[in-house]
């Protein structure tokens, strides 16, 4: 009887924690999208001051925070805005046109899209969509992309918790080499599949597999370090911490539909920057990487710290008296 009540009782620990994480997880993802709503999306205007002014004063009262606009001077210059990614939209008032970037992502593009078109038909007017800057053929809504994302977070967040279960006593600097290596495979081999199931994705592989690669070693060495300092409750700690990061990212609905909480932490999370940044790099010729580049560098440099406070930490606790006879 009493092995069997220890047996029921050591199923009580991952019965719980089985259910906590499935509290959390639908929790985290069911507040994030339960109400979706358009916010401070980029669109710039083209035309003359006064129709400027009344599409913005219209949407300003009918649609308040759902747009950010930008005049611009001429056609020219709104669609070098597009090109940098400044704006996800333009709208050219005189010739009845609108210019949306696809790969700014289907909830961008959908809300301006549908938005304006609505505009123009109260008024009895057509609106002329042209989109630049589209998806790969083969991913037309940049699924696949997105789940290279996730594959590359899950995957390394394994590694470290696989290499933790082993058990074997690894240094600091054999463990960071195993981050870099790691990243480097993962960033090959995540977007070699992508390319190979979508067909291709233009010539901006190498770049999106080094950016894939960054993102990995951040992952790595924040766990790395997280588990180093708390030992098991660190892994958890790490996947609650790359949960929130991919729900904040909106995921290819993209975070400007998201509640204000999860538009907050999108800028500074590693599954929000690297997506963006991958789409820089595939679709928008490199443009606007600087600082998804910079976020993803700061977790990985804020993670070496953890690795580094850890040795030391481990370095510190007293070894076991040893009894001479």
């Amino acid at each position: 009887m009493s092995s069997r009540r220890e047996s029921l009782r050591g199923l009580v620990p991952p019965l719980i924690g089985g259910l906590l994480i499935a509290v959390v997880f639908i929790g985290l993802i069911g507040t994030a999208i339960k109400n979706l709503q358009p916010h401070d999306i980029p669109v710039g205007l083209v035309g003359p001051a006064p129709a400027v002014q009344q599409i913005s004063s219209s949407f300003g009262t009918n649609a308040p925070g759902a747009f950010q606009f930008t005049t611009y001077a001429s056609e020219q210059d709104a669609r070098a805005a597009l090109d940098d990614r400044s704006v996800d939209g333009v709208l050219v008032l005189g010739s009845g046109t609108l210019i949306v970037a696809g790969a700014a992502g289907d909830g961008a593009t959908g809300v301006i899209t549908a938005a304006f078109t609505n505009a123009f038909k109260a008024q009895g007017k057509a609106l002329t969509v042209e989109t630049v800057h589209p998806f790969a053929s083969g991913d037309a809504h940049g699924l696949i992309l997105f789940f290279v994302v996730v594959a590359t977070l899950i995957s390394t967040l394994a590694s470290q918790a696989i290499m933790y279960a082993t058990g074997r006593a690894v240094g600091l600097g054999l463990r960071i080499a195993f981050i870099a290596v790691y990243g480097v495979l993962v960033g090959l081999t995540a977007m070699g599949m992508a390319t190979w199931i979508a067909g291709g994705y233009g010539d901006g592989f190498w770049l999106a597999a080094g950016l894939v690669a960054l993102a990995s070693m951040a992952v790595g060495a924040v766990v790395g370090g997280l588990v180093r300092l708390l030992g098991a409750p660190g892994i958890g700690l790490a996947a609650l911490v790359m949960l929130l990061s991919l729900v904040s990212s909106g995921g290819p609905v993209g975070s400007q539909l998201l509640p204000d909480f999860y538009r907050a932490l999108a800028p500074w999370t590693i599954a929000a920057q690297v997506y963006s940044a991958l789409r820089g790099a595939l679709f928008f010729g490199g443009a606007a990487l600087a600082g998804p580049i910079t976020v993803l560098a700061g977790w990985l440099v804020a993670g070496l710290a953890l690795m580094w406070l850890g040795e030391l930490a481990a370095g510190r606790k007293p070894r076991p008296a040893t009894v001479q006879v």
